[in-house]
C-alpha cells in the first residue's frame, strides 16, 4: 500500500509500463471536432478570405467592366456583364504605365539586391563573428526600430540632395538599401544555427567567407526569400519617398504614376482599377516563385527563433 502511494505521489509507473507524459489532459468535449466548431472555423476562414481577397477581386472586376455598365448600381455585381480588356489598353495608351513599371522594377531590383547582400553580411557578422561591441551594435539596430520613417525623412532628403542624387532612381533606393528589419531577420537566422558547425569549420581552417558560403547561406534560404519578398513589396509600393525625390515625369515610379492617373481620370474608376491590377501582377509573380522558400523561412523562424 505504501509503494502504491509513493508511486502515485511521484508520478512513477510500475516496471514494464511506459511512463505517463505530463501535460494537459485531452478532453473528448473540447478536443473532438464538433459540427458547431467546424462551422465556426470555416466561417472564420471565409470571412478572412472575403476581407483580404475581396477588394482585389472587386478591382479586377471593375477593370474588366465596359463603359456601358454602371459600376455605381444599387445592386453591385461582381461578374462583368460584358467583360473587356479595353481599359488596360486605354491606360497604357494615355499614361506611360509601362515606363513607370520599368522604373519601379529597377528600384525594386536594386533594393532587393542591396538588402540581400548588405543584410546578409551584417547579420552574419553580428551573429557569427566575435568582435568588441557586438551587443552594442545589435542594441543600436533594435533602437532604430522605435523611430518611424517620417522622423528621419528630412535628413534622408538632405543627404540625397547633397549627394546630387535627386531626380534619380538611385536616390530612391539609397535610404532603404540596407533595412534594419532585414539585418535583424538575418541576424536571428544565423544565430539559430548550431555553434558547433562554426567551431568545426574553424578547426578545419575555414575562413569567415567560407563559413558564410558553405555553412551559413545554405541554411538560411527561407529567410533570404522573406527578405527578398518584403524588400520588393516595400520598394514597389513606396509612395511618399519617390514623390519627394523625383520630379522628372520620366523617372516616376508606378505608385506615383498611378496617383497621376487618378488625377487625370478621376471620373472613370475602370482605368484606375486597371492600373492597380497592372501594379499587382509583379508582386504575385514574385510571391508565386518564392512561396516555397517563403513558408520554409517562416517555419524556420517559428521553430528556431
Amino acid at each position: 500500500m505504501t509503494l502504491v502511494t509513493d508511486r502515485a505521489a511521484t508520478g512513477r509507473t510500475a516496471p514494464g509500463k511506459p511512463p505517463r507524459l505530463r501535460g494537459r489532459r485531452r478532453s473528448p468535449v473540447f478536443d473532438a471536432p464538433t459540427p458547431l466548431g467546424i462551422a465556426g472555423r470555416y466561417g472564420a476562414l471565409v470571412l478572412m478570405v472575403l476581407l483580404t481577397i475581396g477588394p482585389l477581386l472587386w478591382q479586377l472586376s471593375t477593370s474588366l467592366k465596359s463603359k456601358s455598365e454602371d459600376i455605381y448600381a444599387e445592386t453591385p455585381q461582381l461578374l462583368p456583364q460584358d467583360p473587356t480588356f479595353a481599359n488596360y489598353g486605354e491606360v497604357t495608351r494615355v499614361v506611360p504605365v509601362l515606363d513607370f513599371a520599368t522604373n519601379s522594377l529597377i528600384v525594386a531590383a536594386m533594393s532587393v539586391l542591396g538588402n540581400l547582400i548588405g543584410a546578409t553580411l551584417a547579420g552574419f557578422a553580428l551573429a557569427r563573428v566575435d568582435f568588441r561591441g557586438r551587443k552594442l551594435v545589435v542594441g543600436l539596430f533594435m533602437a532604430t526600430l522605435v523611430l518611424p520613417g517620417e522622423a528621419t525623412i528630412i535628413s534622408q532628403f538632405q543627404t540625397v540632395n547633397n549627394l546630387g542624387l535627386t531626380d534619380t532612381l538611385v536616390g530612391i533606393v539609397l535610404p532603404g538599401l540596407i533595412g534594419t528589419v532585414n539585418v535583424l531577420l538575418m541576424y536571428n537566422a544565423f544565430r539559430s544555427l548550431p555553434r558547433e558547425l562554426d567551431d568545426a569549420a574553424v578547426i578545419d581552417g575555414a575562413t569567415v567567407w567560407q563559413r558564410l558560403r558553405h555553412i551559413g547561406l545554405p541554411a538560411v534560404k527561407g529567410t533570404l526569400s522573406i527578405v527578398a519578398i518584403l524588400c520588393f513589396i516595400g520598394a514597389w509600393d513606396d509612395f511618399l519617398w519617390p514623390l519627394l525625390v523625383v520630379q522628372d515625369p520620366e523617372k516616376l515610379t508606378l505608385t506615383v504614376g498611378l496617383a497621376y492617373l487618378k488625377g487625370q481620370f478621376s471620373a472613370d474608376p475602370r482605368l484606375i482599377a486597371a492600373g492597380t491590377v497592372i501594379a499587382l501582377v509583379p508582386v504575385l509573380v514574385l510571391f508565386a516563385t518564392l512561396q516555397r522558400y517563403f513558408f520554409r523561412g517562416v517555419e524556420e523562424g517559428a521553430v528556431k527563433g
